[in-house]
């Protein structure tokens, strides 16, 4: 018995002596799993060094794969040739994991070769829907999901500039080229009259607002920055994946204010494996895009009559005006994850100068993302998500709202080449001309500063009451404060000549609360899921102003920005506050059969504070069914196609961005509507209506039919999709004529006229070439869109105002029934006569050219754009290119239109076209087809080279990437402007303008190199 007992003490000694001896001879992995499987009763456990290389199925290296020992937060990435070294217990299992290739647990050796299967077409990749995750094999609705290696490279100042050519049937047009500026993107095409086509953006489940959230500019006369990105407050580098919404069944979760789609933004979280530092810096250049290709100084001179106007000079003005502008980028951020949660934490600081004298932009951001996880199996997890961005922006006289005399570009474009900047004292020229003046002297005295602060952030709770069954919490906060500074010192021009100041304040407050269920539970080949849920959210606006004029000379004394009191005189106080809310309730059912069948049905209903006493509430219904083919038996032996799957949805979803307080009727004091109460003859004001009360209005209605087709083919060599949709937009809200007796001139009503947009989206991708030391990668998407009015119930209606001499209330754009949304309408412009005089189409044969001869013309929505993306990989070096392109749309070319030949006989430069072309200086400016130019181009959009050092024997530095990268580097076109994809904001009557392109601020082409390290 003694011995018996000696003897088992004895055998885990032996076990310890095996492991120490056997581990420095490199022979543990193949020795010590064999002696340990006789001891399986026992729980001695001893650490082991293992290492591997992780290969996909063509055995080439798969680098940033996650390889975690099972049950712990021990874990490492892959190095650039996919291995690993590891130190784990004895007996354990690791895990690898790859995006696009399905995880696999194996038993923890040394040597090993680990070959992962990729999923097909990554079926099992999980996609956010609204409220929701679902694999891409159980989606009905038509979604695109890109992650951060699928972003746009290059100098991206907001999130909406990521996406741009990367998902088919999302366009993204820049309405301005000034730092920080806004961005229009449209989904499947223009949806509305008035304002109100941009999509509902939801970031980490809370969905902002679509407002601004910077303070407004002054105008001087000559004109103001134009509005500013609202989503410029987030640094790119923080985001790990955007999800477009694009069809009713997708988008109808949102009710309201899904109708133009919906963009979830989801920020990174922490990553498996060991605590990570990553280290992101830039640096870039970047130059106008395009210079207007106007007289030069020689040029001029040969081209006047009248000989003062030669002042003896030679400047090119564009040159003068523009600069190399420097943007600097820093981000750090730290990410973790354990066995119970994770964390990320990211601090970045950008600096953006624009390409014109004075303007940049300047952020600070933070942000700290946690999760934690409590009770038995993760029962219940608490989520935060938090970030603060602090902005700082320098603006010019620019804006597309000032008349044809008034902004800073066009005056360049304008000025008289052989003038000079300086005078001969070293003072800036004075041209000494009514509503012409030097570009450079305006950017002088004129300042605009703007200062946002932002802060949004929410918190989640769920909570597995039973298994299946999981409740969940948000709430969630959005604040931004603004302040903005204007000044225009004394100066020589007839605009505000005495010198003004302005200050404008916005604070704009968002704040959310969400409570839903949902239950997910399976009976035999049948799988439920059922969501059911409540959303509150409320808004508040509220802005200030205060004005100074005559204020003191520019150097002198106090800046007005620092104390508003030091000199001058008070010219105005006012201020608003606004607030509205939105209630809902929401419910979706997702049903699958075996996986084959796949059924969606949703429904939202919606209160608004915004909408009539008879119409507080909307319902958004929706239906989505899916085949997955591949699964059925009669295809389970081609192995050809890896996925096929038919799609078909319906749904409705709701546009409520209009103004608020629409539906209540308004009143003012007014003299106009006074009387004289007694004898003195003194008149009382009046009480004066300004707006009628409407009860009825509701929202707008969006109804869409998406019918759609997924496929996968020869081991997911050939992937991609294919959808057809028609989206109607009806009960059109429009500020209409009221009908006679009524108290004002107009009313807002819900309209029965219609808009349709209908078109085919696909998406096309391949791996050309996957070899150990060579990859080849090729996507395709592609859009139509056929856009027409339909059933208006008036004649017509106008926007889009176009800015020349003699041309004040001229609108270029035209909404009328079974034509475009924002067609053109002005007259047909035949040529030159033999004189140079214009000729125009006689359109009634009356002989006279006058509006009555204006006729409609092509608009500015493209029929077809496209993006081209491929990614080259060989052995250390990387090479991404992206292309985006569009044809079938037109543009007024307003700054054309701006630089008239008349411009010849009053001192100012011309455009060459119009010299060259022979046209008579008599000419008087008129909006025509002369100025209607097709927006058709195709644009390398990015290109970037990157190298992967070998990091393999640095022990701290786990990888070290430096990359060029070129930003609109070539753009192949026939327009004639600065560039074709622009719009510049020129509504009137609250509709929206489309296609007009004047003197905005130019695009621009940059050069950058950056380097990425990981610690």
């Amino acid at each position: 018995m003694y011995s018996k007992i000696t003897q088992l003490k004895a055998k885990p000694i032996l076990i310890g002596l095996s492991v120490l001896l056997f581990s420095k001879t490199g022979m543990a992995s193949e020795t010590m799993p064999s002696v340990l499987k006789a001891y399986s009763h026992t729980s001695y456990y001893f650490q082991q060094t293992i290492t591997g290389t992780v290969l996909d199925n063509n055995g080439t290296p798969l680098p940033g794969a996650a390889v975690s020992e099972v049950g712990t937060d021990n874990g490492v990435i892959t190095d650039f040739d996919g291995k690993f070294t590891l130190e784990v217990k004895t007996r354990s299992q690791i895990e690898v994991s790859y995006l696009g290739f399905k995880s696999l647990k194996v038993e923890a050796k040394d040597g090993l070769s680990i070959t992962l299967e990729a999923d097909a077409a990554n079926l099992d990749e999980v996609v956010l829907i609204g409220y929701g995750k679902k694999t891409k094999k159980d989606l009905t609705g038509s979604v695109t999901q890109l992650s951060s290696e699928d972003f746009k490279k290059g100098v991206n100042v907001s999130p909406d500039n990521l996406i741009q050519g990367k998902v088919a049937g999302v366009r993204v047009v820049q309405s301005s080229g000034e730092p920080g500026a806004g961005v229009d993107v449209t989904i499947r095409g223009i949806g509305s009259i008035r304002s109100g086509s941009t999509p509902l953006f939801v970031v980490d489940g809370v969905p902002l607002s679509n407002e601004n959230v910077s303070a407004p500019g002054a105008n001087f006369g000559l004109g103001s920055s134009t509005a500013k990105n609202p989503l410029n407050f987030l640094n790119t580098s923080d985001i790990a994946s955007i999800t477009v919404l694009k069809d009713a069944s997708a988008a109808a979760i949102y009710g309201a204010r899904g109708s133009n789609g919906v963009v979830i933004i989801t920020t990174k979280q922490g990553e498996k494996g060991n605590a990570s530092i990553t280290i992101d810096s830039y640096l870039s250049a970047a130059n106008v895009i395009n210079k207007i290709d106007v007289l030069s100084a020689s040029e001029y001179r040969s081209a006047i009559t009248e000989p003062s106007y030669d002042h003896g000079a030679s400047t090119d003005w564009q040159d003068e005006l523009f600069r190399t502008a420097i943007t600097q980028n820093h981000n750090f951020s730290y990410s973790k994850r354990t066995d119970s949660g994770n964390y990320y934490a990211s601090l970045s600081y950008m600096d953006q100068e624009g390409i014109v004298e004075t303007s940049d932009f300047e952020r600070t951001t933070a942000r700290l993302n946690a999760e934690e996880s409590f009770f038995d199996n993760k029962r219940l997890k608490l989520k935060m998500n938090l970030t603060a961005s602090q902005i700082n922006e320098n603006g010019i006289p620019n804006g597309a709202n000032a008349g044809s005399d008034g902004q800073v570009i066009m005056h360049a474009l304008m000025a008289n080449p052989t003038r000079s900047v300086f005078d001969e004292n070293g003072d800036y020229t004075n041209f000494n001309m009514n509503a012409h003046y030097n570009p450079l002297y305006l950017l002088d005295i004129v300042e605009d500063k703007t200062e946002t602060l932002r802060v949004l952030g929410n918190i989640e709770a769920s909570l597995r009451i039973i298994d299946g069954l999981e409740y969940k919490f948000n709430l969630g906060i959005d604040r931004s404060s603004s302040e903005r500074n204007s000044t225009i010192y004394p100066n020589l021009t007839d605009r505000t000549p005495l010198g003004a100041y302005v200050q404008n304040n916005l604070d704009s407050q968002s704040a959310l609360v969400e409570h839903y269920l949902t239950y997910n539970f399976d009976i035999g080949k049948n799988n439920f899921e059922i969501l059911g849920g409540y959303s509150y959210q409320e808004f508040k606006f509220s802005g200030t102003s205060f004005s100074t004029i005559n204020i003191s000379p520019q150097g002198e004394g106090v800046s007005p920005e620092y104390n508003p009191g030091y000199s001058g005189v008070q010219a105005g106080v006012s201020g608003y506050a606004q607030e509205n809310e939105l209630q809902s309730y929401f419910s979706r059912i997702n049903y699958a059969f075996d996986n084959r069948y796949l059924l969606t049905a949703s429904i939202r209903a919606d209160g608004s504070t915004r909408f009539g006493e008879n119409n507080k509430y909307g319902y958004f219904p929706s239906f989505a069914l899916g085949w997955n083919i591949d699964r059925e038996n009669f295809l389970q032996d081609i192995e050809e196609i890896s996925q096929l799957k038919l799609r078909a949805s319906w749904g409705e979803t709701g546009n409520q961005e209009v103004q608020n307080k629409i539906t209540q009727a308004s009143y003012s004091q007014s003299a106009s509507g006074g009387y004289y109460l007694y004898n003195d003859y003194n008149l009382i004001n009046g009480i004066v209506v300004n707006r009628t009360a409407n009860p009825d209005l509701k929202w707008e209605v969006v109804t869409q039919l998406d019918l759609g087709l997924d496929f996968s083919l020869w081991e997911n060599k050939l992937y991609g999709s294919l959808d057809y949709y028609n989206k109607t937009t009806k009960d059109a809200i429009l500020n209409i004529p009221s009908e006679p007796l009524s108290p004002t001139t107009s009313v807002w009503k819900n309209i029965e006229g219609e808009i349709v947009n209908t078109g085919i989206e696909f998406t096309l991708g391949s791996q050309l070439v996957n070899t150990e030391d060579f990859n080849w990668s090729l996507d395709i998407n592609g859009a139509t869109l056929a856009n027409t009015v339909k059933d208006l119930p008036v004649s017509e209606l106008f926007s889009g105002s176009v800015a020349g001499p003699g041309l004040s209330g001229v609108a270029a754009n035209i909404y009328k029934s079974d034509y475009e949304a924002g067609s053109f309408f002005m007259l047909k412009h035949l040529g030159f006569d033999e004189d140079g005089v214009d000729i125009f189409e006689d359109l009634n044969n009356d002989d006279v050219i006058n509006s009555d001869d204006r006729q409609i013309f092509e608009g500015a929505i493209p029929n077809f754009t496209f993006g081209i993306n491929t990614s080259l990989n060989y052995k250390r070096w990387d090479l991404s290119l992206a292309f985006i392109g569009q044809t079938g749309g037109y543009l007024v070319n307003n700054t054309n239109l701006a630089l008239n030949i008349n411009n010849l006989a009053s001192d100012r430069n011309v455009l060459s076209e119009f010299y060259d072309a022979g046209a008579n200086t008599q000419n008087t400016p008129q909006l025509s087809t002369l100025y209607l130019e097709k927006s058709d181009f195709i644009r390398l959009n990015n290109a970037r080279i990157g190298y992967n050092f070998d990091t393999e024997t640095i022990n701290w530095l786990r990888g070290f990437n430096l990359y060029i990268s070129a930003q609109n580097l070539f753009t192949i076109t026939n327009y004639s402007g600065f560039d074709p994809l622009i719009n510049s904001p020129r509504s009137s009557g609250g509709n929206q303008s489309i296609g007009i392109d004047y003197t905005t601020y130019p695009s621009s082409k940059s050069f950058m190199i950056g380097a990425t390290i990981k610690l």
